[in-house]
């Protein structure tokens, strides 16, 4: 069964006891070749979002 790490912020637990852990890295050039103007929204709970703009 997946252990999914909410709220756990030590990377060394998070290896060490078996959590999901998705290693994204290689994604990183993509992002960098999308553009210059990129937006990140992050949904809550609650129907508010908190958002990034990276210019």
């Amino acid at each position: 069964m997946l252990k999914f790490p909410y709220g756990i912020s030590n990377f060394q637990r998070l290896r060490t006891h078996g959590y999901l852990y998705l290693d994204r890295t290689m994604a990183l050039s993509d992002l960098e070749q999308v553009g210059e103007q990129l937006l990140f929204l992050r949904f809550t709970a609650f129907g508010g979002f908190y958002g990034a703009a990276v210019f």
